[in-house]
């Protein structure tokens, strides 16, 4: 690995030589400029306006322009004998609880490590009392042209510097956010704590990675190949969940739900809208007026029932004389026939 920063931690009296090195790198796809008409390769030329031509790399330095139009070149020797002592040491100047640190300031980590062997135990030192106590230690730091204030922290047992950018640097955030009142139903945070419980079953931030540059990739083989490019649905509009939050929410929680097993976990139950208590009751009077006329309607329907009953009863009895004596016709008849077959016939 690379060393990025050579110099020492100044850590009151005590002193670690120490090496940088980053510890972050990007995969982004490498893409160059061309002309799209023939693909013929564009490239920046360094273009003197005083003498009309171009210039080499190595007669190239940085310059000023002052507010009046005069420029002052600056040589790489101005800048490397800068008095500037966090050149070449970082200086721990306090330590705070991570917490006091705006996460907005934070920039390009780097690893730290040591420059001899002799530096293993106040290294270990500083780290084993960071790890301890819980605490980053504020220092400052001179990278390339620009001083910075950094933290060291510890990661996988390791010192970590990382650079930040200074308080005044941090735009202010006022009148970005909705300025008007806005009422959050404790329903709807109840709903909305429920989905980010879902959300955050079984995730494993390594597992993410780069679809872009996937897709990207995808695109150049396809172009070197001579295949057709492959596409990808076009996205529909996003909904409108303005209008019905709640709505959108349970929506939200049932489709979370559906790669995470039963809806039996420990956000059950929580797509479900608390029921709103019921509020005083008004007007008392007209709900004993109806009480009353509904009590009436009773006595009236239940006076009306023995009628009902007897009318009922009356028929039954109808029903069954007419049945017997229909059962009484049929038997005389059946016997009329069986004595008349019974009968001797009178020779012809």
């Amino acid at each position: 690995m690379q060393t990025t920063w050579k110099g020492t931690i100044s850590f009151g009296l005590v002193s670690i030589p120490v090496h940088l090195y980053s510890a972050t790198q990007e995969h982004d796809v490498p893409l160059h400029q061309v002309h799209a008409k023939d693909g013929g390769r564009v490239r920046m030329k360094r273009y003197c306006e005083q003498e009309e031509k171009e210039v080499p790399y190595a007669e190239i330095a940085k310059g000023y322009e002052s507010p009046d139009g005069r420029t002052v070149t600056l040589s790489d020797e101005d800048l490397a004998d800068l008095p500037l002592p966090s050149k070449k040491i970082i200086d721990v100047l306090a330590f705070v609880d991570e917490g006091e640190i705006d996460p907005l300031m934070f920039s390009k980590a780097y690893y730290v490590g040591v420059a001899d062997k002799a530096a293993a135990k106040p290294y270990a030192l500083l780290r084993d009392a960071l790890t301890e106590s819980g605490q980053i230690a504020v220092t400052k730091i001179a990278l390339r042209t620009r001083e910075s204030p950094a933290v060291l922290r510890v990661h996988d047992n390791t010192l970590v510097l990382q650079t930040c950018i200074w308080p005044d640097e941090v735009r202010p955030a006022a009148g970005i956010a909705p300025e008007e009142d806005v009422t959050v139903r404790p329903q709807e945070l109840k709903m909305a704590r429920s989905l980010m419980d879902t959300l955050s079953e079984d995730f494993d931030l390594s597992q993410l990675h780069d679809d872009y540059q996937q897709a990207l990739q995808q695109v150049i083989t396809a172009r070197l190949e001579g295949v057709e490019i492959p596409h990808e649905e076009e996205p529909g509009e996003a909904p409108d969940n303005v209008i019905d939050l709640m709505e959108a929410l349970r929506s939200s929680l049932k489709q979370a739900r559906g790669g995470h097993g039963p809806a039996g976990g420990p956000a059950a139950g929580a797509d479900e809208e608390p029921e709103e208590q019921p509020g005083p009751r008004k007007r008392a009077a007209p709900a004993k007026k109806s009480t009353a006329a509904a009590r009436k309607t009773a006595a009236k329907s239940t006076a009306a029932k023995p009628t009902g009953t007897k009318k009922s009863t009356t028929a039954k009895a109808t029903s069954t004389s007419k049945s017997t004596s229909a059962v009484k016709s049929t038997s005389a008849a059946k016997k009329t026939a069986s004595r008349k077959s019974a009968a001797p016939r009178k020779a012809s």
